[in-house]
């Protein structure tokens, strides 16, 4: 590990504590976090974010934490840091639990071709020449 850790580090190494001990309590791991990485640098702000998990959970989830690691970060406050971490960590370990996975093609409401299809139908029958349509629908199937 660097000098300075990343909050994807710390989000990272939070995940394997729960991996490693699925038992274990969010305060525990909490209490881990600061114990390990106290004695380190603060991470920058401007690596505050978890681009992992942006096609596993939605972004309210997994920056729900990030405002709290941002103040513990001004603060110089490893305790919020730790805390915020928990808070996304928390929010993407449950999403699936309670939701299955954003990109679970089962789950009809985040497919968002299904709300334009008309529009979009309506518009090629409006601005393509019928020929080249059909041309175009060859093609595709």
């Amino acid at each position: 590990m660097s000098d300075q850790p990343t909050v994807s580090d710390i989000f990272r190494r939070a995940l394997e504590m729960r991996q490693a001990n699925p038992g274990a309590s969010y305060k525990d791991v909490e209490a881990q976090i600061v114990s390990e990485f106290g004695g380190t640098p603060l991470p920058l702000t401007a690596f505050l974010t978890i681009p992992e998990y942006d096609n596993i959970a939605p972004e309210e989830d997994w920056t729900a934490g990030l405002p709290i690691v941002l103040r513990g970060i001004q603060n110089d406050d490893w305790n919020d840091v730790a805390h915020g971490i928990i808070i996304s960590l928390e929010q993407v370990e449950n999403y699936p639990k309670e939701s299955g996975r954003e990109d679970d093609p089962a789950k009809e409401w985040r497919n968002r071709d299904k709300g334009i299809a008309g529009a979009e139908e309506k518009n090629l029958d409006k601005w393509m020449p019928a020929d080249l349509m059909a041309m175009a629908k060859r093609n595709v199937k």
